[in-house]
């Protein structure tokens, strides 16, 4: 990693993986699994009710393979599965909780600035 004076420098290694953090589902799902601690598969998709199941499969595998993620076999017979924030995912709830409330804080001034955009450039 480069920096610069105390601040890192954002290189391609930082973009892709905050691309995967931030992407539509992922965030969700980082929330609700900081949220409430391990769930099943379905739980989570009854927290996020708006996810499809293949979307769902494709996040967990994502922020697994990202270590933000542990997938824990938790019996064999039947076969259940849960999924839990990894130990490096630890810190996450903070920074989601930050930028929501950010983005709570900020959305009416952001809404304006599109409409003034749009009016501007539809016309």
């Amino acid at each position: 990693m480069q920096e610069t004076d105390d601040r890192p420098l954002i290189t391609g290694e930082h973009r892709e993986l905050l691309d995967q953090l931030l992407d539509k589902w992922s965030l969700h799902v980082l929330d609700q699994l900081c949220e409430h601690g391990a769930l099943r598969f379905n739980a989570l998709r009854r927290l996020i009710p708006v996810i499809t199941q293949k979307s769902l499969t494709a996040t967990l595998r994502r922020l697994e393979r990202n270590g933000m993620v542990e997938r824990v076999v938790v019996s064999d017979r039947p076969v259940a599965v849960e999924y839990r924030i990894a130990p490096v995912g630890q810190g996450l709830q903070d920074l989601i909780d930050a930028l929501l409330i950010w983005t709570t804080a900020h959305l009416p001034e952001v809404e304006r600035a599109r409409t003034r955009f749009d009016a501007a450039h539809d016309g």
